[in-house]
Parts: structure tokens; C-alpha cells; sequence
């Protein structure tokens, strides 16, 4: 008896660690299921890939997944177009325009 307990607790530890790994290599695809991420569906056939590479893309696909968020885009920008920087632009640039005819003028 005490070897079908052990055989079904070797059978129960084998399975749960199977779906384990699968439940960790689909971390990265519910990142970006999570942040609406506009390429959810390249990481999460590269997870799977990644499972049969023994795991060598699987950080990179954390890094991928967790780059992007709906609020700023892909983290290089302050959430601003690039029309509203150039309105910002040239307002300074027209102000510092009026300081320094100010100063030339004042100087003569």
C-alpha cells in the first residue's frame, strides 16, 4: 500500500510541476494581456518557443512584455504628441525672441 501512496504522490509532484512551468512561461503574455500590449500575441507564441529553447528567450519576453503601458507608450516619451512639443518649442522660442530684443533694445 505504502508504495501506490508513493507512486501517486510521484505521479501528483511530476504534473503539478509541468503545469507550473507552463503557468510561469505564460507570466510575460499575462503582463502584457494586463498592460494591453500591442504585441501580446508574438509574446506569447515566443513563451512557448522559449519553453522548448530551455528557457533562453524567457527574460527578454518579461522585459518585452513589461516595456510597454497604455498611460506612456513604450516608456521613452512623457505621454505628450509631438505636435504639443513643437507648440511648446515655439512658444519659448518666440519669448526668448521678445527677451532678447528687450536686451538689444535696452542697450543702445
Amino acid at each position: 500500500m505504502l508504495e501506490y501512496a508513493a507512486l501517486g504522490i510521484l505521479v501528483f509532484v511530476a504534473i503539478v510541476l509541468f503545469y507550473g512551468v507552463i503557468v510561469i512561461h505564460d507570466i510575460p503574455y499575462e503582463i502584457a494581456v494586463h498592460r494591453n500590449h500591442p504585441h501580446q500575441d508574438a509574446i506569447h507564441v515566443a513563451g512557448w518557443v522559449s519553453l522548448f529553447t530551455l528557457h533562453v528567450l524567457w527574460p527578454f519576453l518579461w522585459i518585452w512584455a513589461t516595456l510597454y503601458r497604455t498611460d506612456r507608450g513604450w516608456g521613452f516619451s512623457d505621454g505628450h504628441s509631438g505636435k504639443e512639443h513643437i507648440e511648446k518649442l515655439e512658444l519659448e522660442l518666440t519669448e526668448v525672441k521678445q527677451r532678447l530684443n528687450a536686451l538689444e533694445g535696452g542697450s543702445e
